[in-house]
């Protein structure tokens, strides 16, 4: 299911989104009408955008499209991507005029699995925003998925873990929540968690120095643990007992904003 401003897309414009891929986004799960973390999913949309295209967008013509969308019971996963389809790779310097996509999708059933993951090099391009442009975080997961592995985590150029391809990582360590230091995309429900359970930065390295448990933040998918980095397992009980399971609760204790 999919509208462009309240009504059905277009194949151009769908292709002009295809070809020029130039877009920002956000994901959120509705539940009976509520979203978790709303006013983030908001500010994030109304920030990339000033970025991307030097405007902001109405914030309540945004609900409201992004409300047609949503089930009056039950749970969907919502994704509002702002780009203009009047823009294509020769003209993407002129004006912009950003219109509102919206797509939506069943939300998955029970909570998600643990994650096993490799780490890789990588940094995102300009991570301070959820960009459509996803090609090199997706070949990254392709790369971990052939290898074996669920996903990819990825180190910065100091030697840091930073992220995954859709999600961002923390760590435990007697008790306590780690959050990266350095560059990300840092998530709302990331952002969630940290206001509720608090938890200072600090660089940790692929060897996880000291590191009880690490754990994954989506806004779809929540608070799920990572069983594997590289060469090193983590038991789920383990990690829970460590803390894991006291951020999951934090986060689905967090109360909905009505859409």
């Amino acid at each position: 299911m999919a509208e462009l401003d309240g009504r059905a897309v277009t194949d151009g414009e769908w292709q002009a989104l295809a070809l020029t891929n130039y877009g920002h986004f956000t994901t959120m799960v509705v539940e009976d009408g509520r979203v978790r973390g709303l006013g983030l999913h908001l500010e994030r949309l109304e920030r990339d955008c000033e970025v991307l295209f030097g405007v902001r967008p109405d914030r309540d013509r945004v609900r409201d499209f992004a409300r047609r969308m949503a089930p009056a019971r039950g749970a969907a996963v919502l994704r509002v991507t702002l780009f203009d389809p009047a823009i294509d790779l020769g003209s993407i310097g002129g004006p912009a005029e950003p219109r509102v996509l919206v797509t939506a999708r069943p939300a998955g059933a029970g909570p998600a699995g643990p994650l096993r993951v490799r780490t890789a090099r990588h940094r995102r391009e300009l991570p301070q925003v959820k960009s459509v442009a996803l090609f090199g975080v997706l070949r990254q997961r392709r790369l971990a998925q052939r290898a074996g592995f669920d996903d990819a985590l990825f180190v910065d150029g100091d030697g840091g873990l930073t992220e995954g391809a859709t999600w961002n990582v923390g760590f435990l360590r007697g008790g306590e929540p780690v959050w990266p230091r350095g560059e990300y995309l840092r998530g709302t429900a990331m952002t969630l968690v940290r206001a509720a359970c608090g938890g200072g930065e600090d660089r940790v390295g692929p060897e996880l120095a000291g590191v009880d448990a690490v754990f994954a933040t989506n806004a779809t998918t929540g608070v799920r643990t990572v069983t594997a980095v590289d060469g090193r397992s983590f038991d789920v009980r383990a990690a829970d007992a460590a803390g894991v399971a006291r951020l999951r609760e934090a986060f689905l204790a967090v109360p909905g904003e009505r859409l």
